[in-house]
């Protein structure tokens, strides 16, 4: 099993309040879960009205599907235009069969 965890910090230049930044990234984070059926949560900077830190989960028994998947999210918030991607951290870890097949 692998499981590949982000991190990705996002800026809302054109925002003005703490309401705007929620509306924004409600509908960003439901955009997510929608398109690629996800675990997502803002994780940082919850009282900043500019600035978000947003962390997703990918699980897959195939290690490149997790890293292709990883990468297509990060492509797909930054293809929103609503955001702009600052920095991001990746890791998949890779976890041993509990239940071998008999």
């Amino acid at each position: 099993m692998h499981v590949g965890v982000c991190q990705v910090q996002l800026f809302l230049p054109g925002n003005h309040s703490l309401k705007g930044k929620r509306r924004v990234l409600k509908s960003l984070l439901q955009r997510l879960k929608n398109t690629f059926n996800l675990s997502v949560a803002e994780t940082g900077f919850q009282d900043s009205w500019q600035q978000a830190v947003v962390s997703f989960s990918v699980i897959s028994s195939d290690h490149a599907l997790v890293n292709r998947s990883l990468d297509k999210i990060l492509d797909f918030i930054e293809r929103t235009g609503t955001v702009v991607v600052g920095d991001s951290s990746l890791e998949i870890m890779t976890f041993a069969d509990s239940f071998p097949e008999r």
